[in-house]
């Protein structure tokens, strides 16, 4: 019988070599969802930032160490603050994050407002910058205000490497930040050699531009029914939400371009996008929505899809408009201010 075994092998192994030949060609011309299977093969370490995947991850509280003063006022004292944790949600090494936080000096329970920066070039990012203002002028009406610089900026710890993933570990900021002021234990702040009262059960979100997008990605990601106040929210699908401000950047949006090229190659860029969930925002959110008519920065066209849609969803929300306010929401700052004080006072809810 072995006298037939060597032609048979003869046989079996070009036929075998034609086989993975046809196998790789067929693979490499299927359509592209047909491809998208292969492609799982490969690790794709981004998936855990998808929307749908943070929703399920493990949030854990850090503690909160209040710093140096950065400023001290009458009836409120600006610090700086920062904890530690793994920006990827998986155990992972942690990293620090620093940030400002506003404490008022009479009476108690304060409740907390976090807030969310917009864009700000790194080279120009001082601590506070795109909250200052506005949680000065909120401490002053008696909330303890805190606004993380993010990693990268300040004197928080470098960003991740890759683009992306730094701008998904601003959820995980957000989201850590959220539930470490949530878990203070005994309710209190440990503040130099004071303990500061703290009404965890009032905790609301203020954004502005890309903090507006924060914002609402964490209504989303975590359906809780934070009351939240929006300027100029960046509310625009993902990745044109980037992409419409290439013009501003150095290289011409060169690398980016690339880097997203990359991106949608291997990921599903809805499943990134605050588009894709306002349905998962707790329909008790209550939500304060403003913006300049004279802002080129933000379309007024964007917000007013937003609303439309939040509407849509019989969420309680209040649009307000501002006549020739720019980005900022200048010259209208101060009214845009009390409205946003007006509101957050109304969402208090004393026990």
């Amino acid at each position: 019988m072995r006298k037939f075994l060597f032609p048979i092998y003869y046989i079996l192994i070009p036929v075998t070599f034609i086989l993975i030949g046809w196998f790789a060609n067929t693979a490499w011309n299927l359509p592209r969802n047909e491809k998208n299977i292969i492609s799982e093969i490969r690790p794709r370490p981004l998936d855990k930032y998808a929307f749908e995947n943070l929703s399920h991850a493990r949030v854990d509280p850090s503690q909160i160490e209040i710093g140096r003063v950065i400023k001290d006022y009458p009836t409120f004292t600006s610090y700086e603050f920062s904890f530690n944790f793994d920006p990827t949600l998986t155990n992972g090494p942690k990293k620090k994050v620093a940030g400002l936080i506003n404490v008022p000096k009479d009476g108690g329970p304060y409740p907390v407002i976090v807030m969310f920066r917009g864009y700000v070039d790194q080279k120009q990012y001082v601590i506070g910058t795109g909250t200052q203002h506005a949680g000065e002028f909120f401490a002053q009406n008696g909330f303890i205000t805190i606004a993380p610089d993010f990693l990268g900026y300040g004197n928080s710890d470098s960003e991740a490497g890759d683009i992306f993933e730094s701008r998904f570990q601003t959820y995980t900021t957000a989201l850590t930040l959220l539930k470490s002021m949530e878990a203070l234990k005994t309710r209190s702040l440990k503040v130099e050699s004071n303990d500061i009262d703290v009404d965890t059960h009032n905790i609301h979100i203020w954004g502005h531009s890309n903090g507006g997008q924060i914002a609402l990605a964490v209504l989303e990601i975590t359906g809780k029914a934070y009351p939240t106040v929006l300027w100029a929210p960046n509310s625009a699908k993902f990745p044109y939400s980037i992409l419409y401000y290439l013009d501003e950047a150095s290289d011409e949006g060169k690398l980016v371009i690339t880097k997203l090229a990359d991106f949608m190659n291997d990921y599903d860029t809805t499943k990134y996008s605050i588009r894709s969930y306002f349905d998962k925002i707790n329909p008790d959110t209550k939500m304060q929505i403003h913006q300049g008519l004279a802002d080129d920065a933000v379309p007024v066209v964007w917000t007013e899809s937003l609303v439309k849609k939040l509407k849509a969803l019989k969420l309680n929300i209040s649009y307000l408009k501002y006549p020739g306010a720019d980005h900022n929401l200048t010259p209208s700052w101060q009214k845009a201010a009390e409205n946003s004080v007006t509101f957050f006072k109304s969402q208090t809810v004393v026990e």
